[in-house]
This record gives C-alpha cells, sequence and structure tokens, in this order.
C-alpha cells in the first residue's frame, strides 16, 4: 500500500496540483492585500471616508466603538464591510483566472482544418448525390454531362 501511495503522490498532475494550491493560496493573500489596503481605502473615501473593514451590525444592543471592540467584549455581530472586501477579492481571483484560461485557451487552440473539397454533386433532375466526375445519374439515368 505504500508504494501505491508512492506513486500516487509522485504522478505528474498531483504535484501539478499541489503547486497550484500553494501559488493560488499565496496569489488570494496578495489579492486580499490588494482589495484591503489599496483599492478598498479610495473606495471608502469617495464614498464620504467609510472604513469599509470597520462596517458592522451590533445584534447584542450595546453600542461599541469599532468592530474589534465589539468582537473583544464578544458581542455578536454581522460583518458586512468584510464580507464586501471578500465580494472584492473574489471578483478580482476570478477576473483573473478567467483573463488567464482565456490565455491558455488561446495559445492552446488547434487550428480549425480547410473543410473537405466536396466530392460529389446533386443530380440536377432528381437530386441525388453522384459523384463529381459523373456523367450519367446512376439513380436517374439522366445526362448530368452538361448540367
Amino acid at each position: 500500500m505504500l508504494k501505491e501511495f508512492k506513486e500516487f503522490a509522485m504522478r505528474g498532475n498531483v504535484l501539478d496540483m499541489a503547486v497550484g494550491i500553494i501559488i493560488g493560496a499565496a496569489f488570494g493573500k496578495i489579492v486580499s492585500s490588494m482589495v484591503s489596503d489599496m483599492l478598498m481605502p479610495p473606495i471608502g473615501l469617495l464614498l464620504g471616508k467609510v472604513d469599509f473593514s470597520s462596517l458592522f451590525i451590533n445584534l447584542s444592543g450595546q453600542a461599541y466603538p469599532s468592530l474589534s471592540a465589539a468582537k473583544a467584549a464578544g458581542a455578536p455581530t454581522i460583518n458586512y464591510g468584510v464580507f464586501l472586501q471578500t465580494i472584492f477579492d473574489f471578483a478580482i481571483v476570478a477576473f483573473v483566472i478567467f483573463l488567464l484560461i482565456r490565455q491558455i485557451n488561446a495559445i492552446t487552440r488547434k487550428p480549425e482544418a480547410p473543410p473537405a473539397p466536396a466530392t460529389t454533386k446533386n443530380c440536377p433532375y432528381c437530386l441525388s448525390a453522384i459523384a463529381l466526375k459523373a456523367t450519367r445519374c446512376a439513380h436517374c439515368t439522366s445526362d448530368v454531362k452538361a448540367a
């Protein structure tokens, strides 16, 4: 069983998948930082100096000055600002992956083969398929040389 597991783990596609997961996790961290540290502050500024990471609904009924204070007190909260940042993260990651897959598909796409030349034509009298070089229709025996 150990030998089979080693063969499975060392198979090329398993290693490729592991590398992809590691790179994907690192890319996710980069995108999260870009969204929370670079995109959301200007968007918040344009929307009236809103800090999205501190937007929350307090369900406890007590007032807390910030989300971190509410969390420290153990108050139940709905963190819709963090949720909005996560949606931005996802949208950016999905768009980048879309562009990457689109480029890979364009590179690996095989050119379409030209259509094969016709080998038959239709008889002008009975509309049956006959060979291009035929001079008489095999179905209706009409002379198709002149047609």
